[in-house]
């Protein structure tokens, strides 16, 4: 069974509004890597939409995009995607896929899929999955920046505190820090 692997940008007050990060060729770099590292990516309805509504035109080459930026698009591009939604259940975008039914059971029939792991890149589904115990690790890329506003990291709140073990942390020259955390084993 592979790991799921919460991976988002964040500010230093816990806002994960995707326009409040550093974008820049390192940024790009860190994520490219993270999704080399793992067999699929994971996401809920609204964060595919605004994915879907960009990338695949920087793949193609329809917009202009430093390189780093096209290198992250045409991996993601071929990267495996699911969707979990159940307001939508047809996902046009290259290699993308529906969980329908359980979350619980697709999202776990996934990780058992997957054994190179899998990117889970939205927050409110991170807070479903994190309520259900399902989140194996966390690749947070904290920004040197304090937002002021949400939408905020787990902001529907969860019924106890997750123990971490850093696993590695890396300061990027943009000042932003990777930090990598693992689930604590149950004391």
């Amino acid at each position: 069974m592979g790991n799921l692997t919460f991976t988002i940008n964040v500010t230093l007050d816990g806002c994960v509004d995707h326009q409040e990060g550093i974008v820049d060729a390192e940024t790009h770099a860190y994520f490219t890597h993270l999704m080399d590292e793992n067999g699929a990516v994971l996401w809920g309805r609204v964060t595919y939409e605004m994915m879907e509504s960009y990338w695949p035109a920087v793949a193609r080459g329809d917009v202009e995009a430093p390189v780093a930026m096209r290198e992250w698009a045409q991996k993601l591009e071929a990267k495996p995607k699911y969707v979990a939604s159940s307001t939508r259940n047809d996902f046009p975008w290259t290699n993308s896929y529906h969980i329908d039914g359980d979350l619980r059971d697709g999202v776990v029939n996934l990780k058992d899929a997957t054994p190179t792991g899998v990117l889970l890149g939205s927050g409110k589904l991170a807070t479903e999955l994190d309520r259900m115990e399902l989140i194996d690790e966390y690749r947070f890329l904290i920004h040197p920046r304090i937002a002021g506003h949400g939408p905020t990291l787990h902001e529907g709140g969860l019924p106890d505190t997750r123990r971490l073990d850093l696993v590695s942390a890396k300061v990027l020259s943009n000042g932003a820090v990777a930090v990598h955390y693992r689930r604590a084993p149950i004391a």
